[in-house]
C-alpha cells in the first residue's frame, strides 16, 4: 500500500517522511568513511591519502545525483498529492530516462577527464595513480541507487575485498572501490524493481506516455537549483 502523506496530522506525518531522509544522508556518509577506514588500516597511507583525496571529485557527482532525485521527488510527491496520478507516472518514467542521460554523459566525461580533475585539486604525485583508479571504478557505479543495507554491507566486503581478497585487488583502493560499485549495485536492482512494483499498484485507466518534454523541464528546474545548493554546502562542510 502506498502512504499518502497529504493525510493525518502535519507534524506526524512530516517526520515520518524526514527520519528515513536523514537517515540517508547518514548512512550515504558511511560509504567514504567505511573506504577510508579500510583503505588506512589494511592497504596503507598512500590508500587512505587517495581515498581521501578522491573525495573532492566524488562531490560533484554527488551533487547532480542530489539534485535529480529532489527534481523527481518534489514533482512527483505533488503529482500524487493532487491525485494525477497518470501524470505522476509520466514523471517517473521522464525522470528515469532523462537520469539516464546524464548518468551516460557524466560517466563519458569522468571517465576522460579523470586525470585532469585529479590536476585541477593538485593531487600529489604519489598518491596519483591510486585516487585515478579508485574514481574511475567509482564512476562506473554512477548509475546506483544509495541504500542502507548496501551502505552497511560495504563495510564487510570492503574488508573482504582487501584481506582475504588482497590477491586480487592488489592495490587497496582498487578493492574498497569495487567493493562500493558492487554494494550499489545490488541495491540499485532492488530499488528499480521497489520502484516498480509500487507504481504497479496504482491503479489508472488509460494510456500513460513514457517521457513528457514539459515534465522534464519541471524536474530539470528543481533539480538544477537543488545541485547547486548541494554542492555549495559540501564545498563548506569538506
Amino acid at each position: 500500500m502506498n502512504k499518502d502523506l497529504t493525510v493525518g496530522k502535519p507534524s506526524s506525518v512530516l517526520w515520518k517522511f524526514c527520519l528515513p531522509l536523514f537517515g540517508s544522508i547518514i548512512f550515504q556518509q558511511l560509504y567514504n568513511l567505511a573506504d577510508s577506514f579500510v583503505a588506512g588500516k589494511f592497504a596503507g597511507e598512500n590508500a587512505l591519502a587517495a581515498v581521501g583525496n578522491s573525495y573532492e571529485v566524488t562531490l560533484i557527482f554527488i551533487a547532480f545525483a542530489f539534485g535529480c532525485n529532489m527534481g523527481c521527488s518534489i514533482v512527483t510527491s505533488r503529482l500524487f498529492g493532487a491525485k494525477k496520478y497518470g501524470e505522476m507516472k509520466t514523471a517517473v518514467y521522464t525522470a528515469l530516462i532523462a537520469g539516464g542521460v546524464v548518468c551516460a554523459a557524466l560517466m563519458i566525461a569522468g571517465l576522460t577527464f579523470t586525470a585532469d580533475l585529479l590536476h585541477l585539486i593538485n593531487t600529489p604525485g604519489n598518491i596519483f595513480s591510486d585516487s585515478e583508479l579508485y574514481l574511475k571504478i567509482y564512476i562506473w557505479g554512477l548509475p546506483f541507487i544509495f541504500l542502507m543495507i548496501s551502505s552497511i554491507s560495504n563495510i564487510a566486503v570492503d574488508v573482504l575485498f582487501v584481506t582475504a581478497l588482497s590477491h586480487i585487488f592488489t592495490r587497496g583502493v582498487d578493492g574498497v572501490a569495487w567493493a562500493t560499485f558492487l554494494c550499489q549495485g545490488v541495491s540499485c536492482i532492488l530499488a528499480v524493481i521497489f520502484v516498480f512494483r509500487r507504481l504497479k499498484k496504482i491503479r489508472f485507466q488509460g494510456n500513460v506516455p513514457v517521457f513528457s518534454w514539459n515534465m522534464l523541464k519541471r524536474i530539470a528546474v528543481i533539480a538544477g537549483y537543488s545541485a547547486a545548493v548541494k554542492l555549495n554546502n559540501l564545498v563548506i562542510t569538506s
